[in-house]
Protein backbone atom coordinates (compact mmCIF):
# COMPACT_ATOMS: atom_id res chain seq x y z
CA UNK A 1 0.00 0.00 0.00
CA UNK A 2 1.91 3.33 -0.95
CA UNK A 3 1.11 5.69 1.48
CA UNK A 4 2.36 8.79 -0.69
CA UNK A 5 -0.50 10.88 -2.61
CA UNK A 6 -0.38 13.65 -5.14
CA UNK A 7 -2.70 16.99 -4.49
CA UNK A 8 -3.05 20.35 -5.40
CA UNK A 9 -2.20 22.55 -2.48
CA UNK A 10 -4.58 25.50 -2.80
CA UNK A 11 -6.89 26.62 -5.63
CA UNK A 12 -5.90 27.11 -9.24
CA UNK A 13 -7.63 28.23 -12.32
CA UNK A 14 -7.56 27.51 -15.89
CA UNK A 15 -9.25 28.84 -19.69
CA UNK A 16 -9.76 27.54 -22.42
CA UNK A 17 -11.77 29.44 -25.59
CA UNK A 18 -13.43 27.72 -28.53
CA UNK A 19 -15.94 29.20 -31.11
CA UNK A 20 -16.68 32.20 -28.94
CA UNK A 21 -17.18 29.87 -25.83
CA UNK A 22 -15.14 30.45 -22.34
CA UNK A 23 -14.53 27.60 -20.15
CA UNK A 24 -13.01 28.78 -17.01
CA UNK A 25 -12.17 25.77 -15.00
CA UNK A 26 -11.29 25.72 -11.10
CA UNK A 27 -9.36 23.15 -9.16
CA UNK A 28 -9.29 22.70 -5.48
CA UNK A 29 -7.82 20.68 -2.85
CA UNK A 30 -11.09 18.74 -1.43
CA UNK A 31 -11.24 16.00 1.58
CA UNK A 32 -15.17 15.66 2.23
CA UNK A 33 -18.16 15.29 -0.32
CA UNK A 34 -19.53 17.95 2.00
CA UNK A 35 -16.82 20.39 0.87
CA UNK A 36 -17.32 19.59 -2.59
CA UNK A 37 -21.07 20.44 -2.07
CA UNK A 38 -20.67 23.89 -0.64
CA UNK A 39 -17.50 24.65 -3.37
CA UNK A 40 -20.28 23.97 -6.19
CA UNK A 41 -23.01 26.22 -4.46
CA UNK A 42 -20.82 28.56 -4.64
CA UNK A 43 -19.64 28.56 -7.57
CA UNK A 44 -23.12 28.15 -9.18
CA UNK A 45 -24.46 31.22 -7.19
CA UNK A 46 -21.22 33.69 -8.72
CA UNK A 47 -21.31 32.33 -11.96
CA UNK A 48 -25.09 31.83 -12.29
CA UNK A 49 -25.57 33.10 -15.92
CA UNK A 50 -23.59 30.52 -17.33
CA UNK A 51 -25.26 27.45 -18.91
CA UNK A 52 -23.27 24.62 -17.76
CA UNK A 53 -20.99 23.52 -14.27
CA UNK A 54 -19.29 20.34 -14.98
CA UNK A 55 -16.58 18.60 -12.74
CA UNK A 56 -14.94 15.98 -12.22
CA UNK A 57 -13.74 14.93 -7.94
CA UNK A 58 -11.66 12.01 -6.53
CA UNK A 59 -11.36 10.96 -3.20
CA UNK A 60 -8.79 9.08 -0.74
CA UNK A 61 -5.79 7.89 -1.09
CA UNK A 62 -6.53 4.36 -2.65
CA UNK A 63 -7.91 6.87 -5.75
CA UNK A 64 -10.89 4.60 -5.83
CA UNK A 65 -13.57 6.92 -4.58
CA UNK A 66 -14.89 9.49 -7.56
CA UNK A 67 -17.64 11.15 -9.55
CA UNK A 68 -18.35 13.42 -12.64
CA UNK A 69 -20.75 15.24 -13.76
CA UNK A 70 -21.72 16.41 -17.39
CA UNK A 71 -24.45 19.03 -16.19
CA UNK A 72 -26.77 19.12 -19.39
CA UNK A 73 -23.41 18.48 -22.06
CA UNK A 74 -24.34 15.63 -23.81
CA UNK A 75 -23.18 12.03 -21.80
CA UNK A 76 -19.23 12.06 -20.84
CA UNK A 77 -17.85 15.39 -22.98
CA UNK A 78 -17.47 17.30 -19.78
CA UNK A 79 -17.28 15.42 -16.52
CA UNK A 80 -15.18 12.13 -18.51
CA UNK A 81 -12.56 14.31 -19.66
CA UNK A 82 -11.85 16.31 -16.42
CA UNK A 83 -11.59 13.35 -14.13
CA UNK A 84 -9.22 11.86 -16.98
CA UNK A 85 -7.46 14.88 -16.49
CA UNK A 86 -7.01 14.33 -12.95
CA UNK A 87 -6.15 10.32 -13.35
CA UNK A 88 -3.06 11.43 -15.63
CA UNK A 89 -1.77 13.67 -13.15
CA UNK A 90 -2.16 11.36 -10.13
CA UNK A 91 -3.75 13.53 -8.09
CA UNK A 92 -6.44 12.79 -5.54
CA UNK A 93 -8.52 14.99 -2.43
CA UNK A 94 -8.96 17.28 -5.46
CA UNK A 95 -12.36 19.21 -7.29
CA UNK A 96 -12.25 20.50 -10.82
CA UNK A 97 -15.32 22.34 -12.29
CA UNK A 98 -15.28 23.50 -15.44
CA UNK A 99 -17.97 26.27 -15.87
CA UNK A 100 -18.72 27.30 -19.68
CA UNK A 101 -20.27 29.94 -21.16
CA UNK A 102 -21.85 29.16 -24.53
CA UNK A 103 -20.44 31.32 -27.51
CA UNK A 104 -23.59 30.43 -29.67
CA UNK A 105 -21.66 27.97 -31.81
CA UNK A 106 -21.70 24.68 -31.42
CA UNK A 107 -19.13 22.60 -31.11
CA UNK A 108 -19.83 19.10 -31.36
CA UNK A 109 -19.00 15.75 -29.23
CA UNK A 110 -15.15 15.54 -29.86
CA UNK A 111 -14.96 19.71 -29.76
CA UNK A 112 -16.40 19.55 -26.41
CA UNK A 113 -14.51 16.45 -25.06
CA UNK A 114 -11.13 18.38 -26.13
CA UNK A 115 -12.24 22.01 -24.32
CA UNK A 116 -13.20 20.61 -21.31
CA UNK A 117 -10.09 18.26 -20.96
CA UNK A 118 -7.81 21.46 -22.30
CA UNK A 119 -9.48 23.83 -19.47
CA UNK A 120 -8.89 20.90 -16.78
CA UNK A 121 -5.66 20.53 -17.76
CA UNK A 122 -4.40 23.95 -17.78
CA UNK A 123 -5.90 24.75 -14.24
CA UNK A 124 -3.87 21.60 -13.21
CA UNK A 125 -0.61 23.01 -14.90
CA UNK A 126 -1.43 26.45 -13.10
CA UNK A 127 -1.81 24.65 -9.71
CA UNK A 128 1.28 23.99 -7.38
CA UNK A 129 0.95 20.05 -6.93
CA UNK A 130 2.02 18.68 -3.07
CA UNK A 131 2.82 15.21 -1.90
CA UNK A 132 1.15 14.25 1.26
CA UNK A 133 1.73 11.30 3.39
CA UNK A 134 -1.27 9.29 4.15
CA UNK A 135 -0.81 9.23 8.49
CA UNK A 136 -2.65 7.42 10.72
CA UNK A 137 -3.51 8.21 14.85
CA UNK A 138 -3.00 6.33 17.98
CA UNK A 139 -3.99 7.52 21.34
CA UNK A 140 -1.95 7.03 24.27
CA UNK A 141 -2.59 6.68 28.35
CA UNK A 142 0.37 6.77 30.65
CA UNK A 143 1.28 7.68 34.00
CA UNK A 144 3.92 10.33 34.88
CA UNK A 145 6.12 7.21 36.09
CA UNK A 146 6.93 6.34 32.70
CA UNK A 147 6.99 10.39 30.92
CA UNK A 148 11.09 9.25 30.11
CA UNK A 149 10.27 6.01 27.92
CA UNK A 150 7.65 7.71 26.41
CA UNK A 151 9.25 10.80 25.36
CA UNK A 152 12.08 8.49 24.12
CA UNK A 153 9.92 6.17 21.90
CA UNK A 154 8.36 9.63 20.73
CA UNK A 155 11.71 11.26 19.82
CA UNK A 156 13.34 8.81 18.00
CA UNK A 157 9.96 7.47 15.78
CA UNK A 158 9.36 11.52 15.95
CA UNK A 159 5.38 11.16 15.41
CA UNK A 160 3.30 14.61 15.17
CA UNK A 161 1.84 15.39 18.79
CA UNK A 162 -1.55 16.89 18.07
CA UNK A 163 -3.06 16.69 21.65
CA UNK A 164 -1.46 16.28 24.87
CA UNK A 165 -3.13 16.40 28.05
CA UNK A 166 -1.13 16.38 31.58
CA UNK A 167 -3.05 15.78 34.48
CA UNK A 168 -4.08 12.82 36.70
CA UNK A 169 -2.74 10.32 34.20
CA UNK A 170 -1.54 11.54 30.89
CA UNK A 171 -2.74 11.36 27.30
CA UNK A 172 -1.71 11.43 23.68
CA UNK A 173 -2.86 11.98 19.90
CA UNK A 174 -0.10 11.32 17.78
CA UNK A 175 0.16 10.84 14.36
CA UNK A 176 2.51 9.02 11.96
CA UNK A 177 2.55 8.00 8.36
CA UNK A 178 0.80 4.67 8.22
CA UNK A 179 3.77 3.03 7.34
CA UNK A 180 5.87 3.97 10.18
CA UNK A 181 2.71 3.50 12.46
CA UNK A 182 3.80 -0.60 13.45
CA UNK A 183 6.97 0.52 14.80
CA UNK A 184 5.54 2.92 17.23
CA UNK A 185 2.68 0.85 18.17
CA UNK A 186 4.81 -1.60 18.85
CA UNK A 187 7.25 0.39 21.09
CA UNK A 188 4.70 2.02 22.79
CA UNK A 189 2.93 -0.90 24.19
CA UNK A 190 5.89 -2.58 25.52
CA UNK A 191 5.94 0.08 27.74
CA UNK A 192 4.68 -0.72 31.61
CA UNK A 193 1.63 0.88 32.55
CA UNK A 194 0.38 2.64 29.18
CA UNK A 195 -2.53 1.85 27.14
CA UNK A 196 -3.41 2.53 23.14
CA UNK A 197 -6.97 3.96 23.60
CA UNK A 198 -8.71 2.95 20.26
CA UNK A 199 -10.75 5.79 18.46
Amino acid sequence: MEDLYRTVESEAEGLYKEKGSKFLAFVFPVSTEEQIREILTGLREKYYDARHHCYAWRLGAAKTHFRTNDDGEPSSTAGKPILGQIQSADLTDVLIVVVRYFGGTKLGVPGLINAYREAAADAIRNAVIVEKTVDEWIRIRFSYLVMNDVMKVIKEENPQILERQFELSCEMLLSIRQKEMPALRERLEQIDSLTVVDE
